[in-house]
């Protein structure tokens, strides 16, 4: 494994806070770290930087989803099935990007990051706020089988934005409410960064004492952010975030081309 200087460790810190603080007022925190990271290692080592991502991205969902459970319990019969499938999907993947070439995979990364931050800058997370809590619809026992295998392989393969794509989808698709959709989402997403690890750390792409410094600076920015984001509204924090994260993806294509 390659060797990081005390420096790279700090600013890879600050950005895992950023993403926290980011997540904490309205998603997109992982449009902070992986292009950072991506930025930060070396180029032939993109597998590494996504295994290592997955464990900032662990400990703070880990935290959201016990907050979560303590406020609202998420359906059991579509939280099990989609964590399962899910599981299923980021193991395959995960194979899929500790396998592809760096080369190849690093412009797909670049495409879908400037799509997720389109996405996330639109901010479709605010109108579903305004759902409010029912009864757990009744829906086909596969609809979050096969939803929660796409979404589990696109998390495992590449990360970010896939808390924005599941509330989108468990509240347009299969129909719950936002406070129950965003309890299922942090467990489906729980599932999803649990099993992407695992495969990271068989094939030996994680950067462990990097992974668990920018892990805690992401729990850090997230527990901060939440506080200040209820005191004094998040808007115009969460736009100057965003155009921090515009310019790390700018500098990305530019190291690529």
């Amino acid at each position: 494994m390659f060797e990081i200087d005390l420096a790279t460790i700090a600013l890879l810190a600050i950005a895992a806070f950023a993403a926290g603080w980011l997540d904490a007022i309205g998603g997109g925190g992982g449009l902070i770290q992986l292009p950072a990271l991506l930025l930060a290692l070396p180029v032939d080592s993109t597998a590494v930087a996504i295994g290592t991502n997955k464990i900032s991205s662990l400990i703070g969902t880990s935290a959201s989803a016990i907050s979560y459970s303590k406020k609202v319990k998420p359906p059991l019969v579509t939280v099990a099935p989609m964590m399962a499938a899910a599981f299923i999907g980021s193991v395959f993947g995960s194979i899929l990007a500790v396998n592809i070439e760096p080369e190849v995979f690093r412009p797909v990364i670049l495409v879908l990051l400037i799509v997720v931050w389109v996405v996330t800058w639109r901010n479709p997370v605010n109108a579903l706020k305004t759902i409010e809590d029912h009864e757990p619809p009744v829906h086909s026992k596969m609809t979050p089988i096969l939803w929660g295998l796409g979404i589990g392989f696109y998390d495992g393969a590449i990360g970010p934005g896939t808390g924005i794509f599941l509330l989108a989808l468990l509240v347009n698709v299969i129909g719950l409410s936002f406070l129950r959709s965003s309890a299922t989402a942090k467990f489906v997403n729980l599932a999803t960064n649990f099993a992407s690890l695992l495969v990271f750390m068989s094939f030996g792409n994680i950067y462990w004492a990097l992974g668990l410094s920018m892990g805690l600076a992401n729990l850090t920015g997230s527990l901060i952010g939440t506080k200040l984001a209820i005191k004094h509204g998040s808007p115009f924090v969460r736009k100057i975030l965003l155009i921090a994260v515009a310019a790390l993806i700018v500098r990305l294509a530019i190291s690529l081309f």
